[in-house]
């Protein structure tokens, strides 16, 4: 299950509560799309702005609307008691996986991150993918955490940051992951617009935001680059490098992605949760043109 493309979607909000008639239209596309696996409550589901009966209600709501696609959900939270809770609703769903990231209010050091992967793993029997996202969590894995958490029972994936645009040092930088975890522990890039050369690297997955809202898109990438047709995965990456670029100058993917999804009807407008205020009128705009030009509407 832990690889090709699991896509991200957002959990579109409507007046400060989760809109679910959005959220079950994005599912059933992502469904029908062709997506390896799908993982609700990621950093694109915003997850730690959800009331636990809210991210309960998601959960119950991905599962559901999935079909046959195996759905990961995002535990993270700030107590482990409260990740463990998490993990509880996800079992009773009947997801496939769950994500872990350490969230931080006080910086954490690694044997707190540690403890938490291993009280995880002794808590559930479902597979564990290790989160690593400094950008949001302010936390840094090394290759030696890698290590140490990847010996735990249950742990069946790790999601990397974007690896180095250079497609040499991405391979020793993957390569090099690759050395200190087991076997049977894939290995999942983020970051979009390092997807390529993360895969053609020899990441096993893609952990994507854009997969989430235009799948397809994705899979344009994901699909060659699984086949071993590495320059096509480049070439259709490189096409998309406006897009890229958005990610890049608003400040994430996030806001973009989820303009997008308003642009393309499957969120109402200001679907992202309060106080995160999206992109302005002339930003929108500028997102708009470049899914007209990169004919980006699936």
């Amino acid at each position: 299950m832990f690889t090709g493309l699991s896509s991200f979607p957002l959990t579109p909000m409507a007046h400060d509560a989760v809109d679910e008639p959005s959220f079950i239209r994005i599912m059933a596309r992502l469904a029908a799309s062709g997506t390896d696996s799908i993982t609700a409550l990621g950093s694109t589901g915003s997850y730690a702005y959800l009331t636990g009966a809210e991210r309960a209600r998601v959960t119950r709501l991905a599962v559901e609307h999935a079909d046959d696609t195996p759905v990961f959900i995002g535990v993270s939270a700030l107590r482990t008691s409260q990740v463990l809770v998490n993990i509880k609703e996800a079992e009773r769903a009947g997801a496939a996986a769950v994500l872990v990231a350490p969230m931080t209010y006080q910086a954490l050091t690694p044997d707190d991150v540690f403890e938490l992967y291993r009280t995880v793993t002794e808590h559930t029997e479902l597979p564990v993918i290790v989160y690593d996202n400094p950008g949001t969590t302010h936390f840094t894995f090394t290759g030696e955490l890698y290590e140490r958490i990847a010996q735990l029972r249950g742990i069946a994936s790790i999601k990397i940051p974007g690896v180095p645009a250079d497609p040499a040092k991405a391979q020793e930088h993957v390569q090099a992951i690759r050395a200190v975890v087991p076997e049977h522990v894939t290995i999942g890039v983020s970051g979009d617009a390092f997807a390529a050369i993360g895969l053609n690297a020899g990441c096993d997955a893609w952990y994507s935001v854009v997969g989430g809202t235009l799948p397809r898109l994705a899979l344009g990438i994901a699909r060659p680059a699984q086949e071993g047709r590495a320059d096509a995965a480049t070439a259709e990456s490189q096409r998309l490098a406006p897009l890229w670029n958005l990610f890049t100058e608003f400040g994430g993917s996030l806001r973009v992605v989820a303009a997008i999804a308003e642009h393309l009807g499957l969120a109402q407008h200001k679907s992202l949760p309060l106080p995160i205020q999206g992109l302005t009128g002339s930003q929108r705009a500028r997102v708009a043109e470049v899914v007209h030009a990169l004919d980006l509407a699936e």
